[in-house]
């Protein structure tokens, strides 16, 4: 299974924002990477190169590779909607990103390590694919493995700040919970304009 490796903050601060979750790192040094980086000009940029940040910002929020990224914009522009909200839908629908807004981790990609590691049971059934496409009804269970457990009260320890949203339940007595609908554009709150991705595959 592809994954996303190399320096995250180096990522975060290329494109000015914290894609990664939280990073003391980022948050002294938010400035572009490189040995000019406080201080360097940077050049307008091109139509095509806004989109392009655009599109990566969202595939690194997410973990995803840019082959998997391609799939998920296809089946979006396949379906009856507004393509860019289906892409986000899609995107935040994925089991590790549900296991994240649910706050058994306070990072995608520990939410991504608790699915790939088989901690995550879905309708009943051990599931350790972090891009299995959760749908309305689904529920999402730890399983009864003591380490198991004991991951899942950790990030819910270190989340237990951040609101659920609506669109997930969460039972924190019994580590479970379920993909209510699907969310809504204003619930997921993109780091990105949506709108310029789609506009940057369509040319």
């Amino acid at each position: 299974m592809a994954r996303l490796t190399g320096p995250t903050t180096k990522i975060s601060r290329r494109f000015g924002v914290s894609l990664f979750g939280p990073s003391k790192s980022f948050d002294k040094r938010n400035f572009p990477p490189g040995q000019h980086g406080a201080r360097q000009m940077r050049r307008k940029k091109s139509d095509y190169s806004i989109g392009l940040g655009e599109k990566q910002k969202l595939r690194f929020q997410y973990g995803v590779m840019e082959k998997q990224f391609r799939r998920y914009f296809a089946e979006a522009a396949r379906r009856r909607g507004v393509t860019g909200e289906i892409l986000l839908e899609l995107l935040e629908l994925r089991l590790d990103n549900v296991c994240y807004r649910m706050g058994l981790s306070n990072t995608r990609r520990g939410a991504r390590q608790l699915v790939n590691h088989g901690h995550v049971v879905v309708n009943g059934v051990k599931t350790d694919i972090c891009s299995y496409a959760c749908k309305s009804g689904d529920e999402i269970t730890i399983t009864a493995a003591a380490r198991s457990q004991h991951l899942a009260m950790k990030g819910l320890d270190s989340t237990q700040g951040v609101p659920v949203p609506d669109w997930v339940t969460l039972d924190k007595e019994n580590l479970k919970g379920q993909v209510v609908r699907p969310p809504t554009r204003e619930e997921i709150d993109p780091l990105v304009d949506e709108q310029l991705i789609v506009e940057f595959y369509s040319r």
